[in-house]
């Protein structure tokens, strides 16, 4: 009997820690913003077994608690509404959001020129002064590297004022204010970038390690995590730790946990929010990527991919931009592993609703970061508004079409997509080289002679072969469409990408 009551009084006091209580993820709080006219999943954890009610504008659903807590519910269409409206779960307990609209919500994703704040930015005080918009929500993601799947993170939706502005990323919140004052509905925003961070950590790591394409990058991941995790590996860190204390500076990053290593982004940040409602995505990353070009070209559309699979509705918007201008103006043409990057990103083009914001004008040399987040915001919010909302905008910025060469003449069509052709500042089209069989590469001179032709030579390429526009790393070239957006960079040859591995050659 004594044996009895010992057991029961056991398992009374294992009930508190069996039993959970109702508890929501961080990104659906209260003042949060749900897209309109597509269902929305709601979710949350209980106790195992527990039904949860959800009522929202009308409707209600219901789900259980699986064996691991977890409920979900997909609230039904509703278009946007900027009245405030409560949106209340019941399970082992009530929770009652408040101040919940219906509109926009985009993601604002990439490395440090998403994460940019507004404060940083050109004009950013004035535009801070100017940020009282109650229905432009913010939320942002804290930067956690990892490869356990995150459910949560800590955050909270806020509504955009002078104050909570100046610290959101400038290009994403810049991009939500179009929308929002121009369509005139509710907009949230989702901040999630992380600076210097490379694009396979943004991919979920059993995706990436199964794709055979990446099978050089993970033989390297793999590697790199034996050295790192080993005695030796562990030491050496703790001495760098060690050295930069004592002489008082940062102590340096560590790649495990870290914005690089496959799947971490994608397990500490993306995870957590995976699955809410959304319009779609707009990327602003690829500079640490650049010197694995040729890797990324097959790395960027397999991610956009994967995301649109995770998320499950279908080929959301995708729009990206392009890599500025920046480092030094060679004097001479040739090769640069920053054209060839943006040769990938304009190449992802070919996935299904995506863009392309082409920003070679607005760079700075001497800093990766330029601070110019107005013009890649409108250049971005062009996308969506033509080709999401309807408006009848330029939007996309002309592309190489096709050449033909006679004698020692190249003449380049450019697909102008309704506009036409403008040499900035001079009469002559700035940017342009060609190259002979020799495969050098010499400056040449640029004429258009049509609204979507530009005739190309040079003096010292008497039978040119292949041309091409601002390659380089930071091009000076000067060739618009009339409305003002800069010709993407291109080259008509397909020698071979100097980013592209060489061979292993056998011992």
């Amino acid at each position: 009997m004594k044996k009895y009551s010992t057991l029961i009084a056991f398992g009374l006091a294992l009930l508190p820690a069996l039993r959970a209580e109702l508890k929501l993820p961080a990104v659906i709080g209260d003042h949060m913003v749900l897209q309109q006219k597509q269902a929305n999943p709601i979710w949350g954890w209980d106790t195992p077994g527990t039904k949860v009610t959800v009522t929202f504008a009308g409707q209600t659903h219901t789900a259980t608690a699986g064996a691991d807590g977890r409920w979900t519910v997909k609230l039904g269409a509703v278009g946007a509404n900027a009245t405030p409206q409560k949106l209340t779960i019941a399970g082992t307990s009530k929770r009652e959001l408040a101040d919940v609209l219906v509109g926009e919500v985009w993601m604002c994703s990439g490395q440090s020129n998403m994460q940019w704040s507004l404060s940083q930015s050109y004009n950013g005080e004035l535009e801070a002064l100017a940020s009282k918009f109650p229905n432009l929500r913010l939320i942002s993601v804290p930067q956690v590297g990892t490869q356990e799947l995150k459910t949560d993170f800590k955050g909270q939706w806020e509504s955009a004022t002078p104050e909570t502005v100046k610290s959101f990323s400038a290009v994403g919140f810049l991009y939500g204010r179009y929308l929002h004052e121009i369509l005139n509905v509710p907009v949230g925003l989702i901040d999630n970038a992380w600076g210097g961070s490379a694009a396979e950590a943004w991919v979920r790591r059993t995706t990436i390690e199964n794709e055979p394409r990446f099978a050089a990058l993970m033989a390297a991941t793999r590697k790199r995590e034996a050295d790192q995790q080993s005695a030796k590996g562990r030491a050496d860190y703790d001495a760098a730790v060690a050295k930069a204390k004592a002489e008082k500076k940062n102590a340096p990053p560590q790649w495990l946990t870290g914005n690089a290593r496959p799947g971490n982004i994608f397990a500490g940040v993306v995870h957590p929010t995976l699955g809410y409602g959304m319009k779609g995505v707009i990327w602003y990353q690829g500079e640490s990527n650049a010197s694995r070009a040729h890797e990324h070209a097959e790395l960027f559309p397999f991610m956009i991919e994967q995301w649109r699979q995770e998320w499950g509705q279908g080929s959301f918007p995708f729009y990206w931009v392009q890599l500025a201008d920046f480092k030094a103006e060679k004097s001479e043409p040739g090769e640069s592993d920053w054209a060839e990057l943006r040769e990938t990103q304009t190449k992802t083009l070919r996935l299904p609703n995506t863009g392309q914001a082409v920003i070679i004008d607005i760079g700075e040399g001497r800093d990766i970061h330029p601070r110019n987040k107005q013009d890649v915001a409108t250049r971005l919010v062009r996308w969506a508004l033509a080709r999401d909302y309807g408006y009848k905008i330029s939007y996309r910025s002309p592309e190489f079409q096709g050449v033909e060469i006679a004698g020692n003449k190249a003449t380049v069509t450019i697909d102008c997509f309704g506009s036409t052709l403008r040499a900035f500042d001079v009469a002559e089209a700035k940017g342009f080289a060609v190259c002979g069989a020799d495969e050098v590469w010499h400056w040449a001179t640029g004429k258009v002679i049509a609204p979507n032709q530009v005739e190309v030579s040079s003096v010292q390429v008497a039978a040119p072969i292949a041309v091409r526009y601002a390659w380089a790393d930071n091009p000076v070239c000067n060739l618009f469409s009339a409305d003002g957006l800069p010709v993407t960079p291109f080259r008509s040859d397909n020698f071979d990408m100097i980013t592209k591995p060489k061979p292993v050659t056998a011992r």
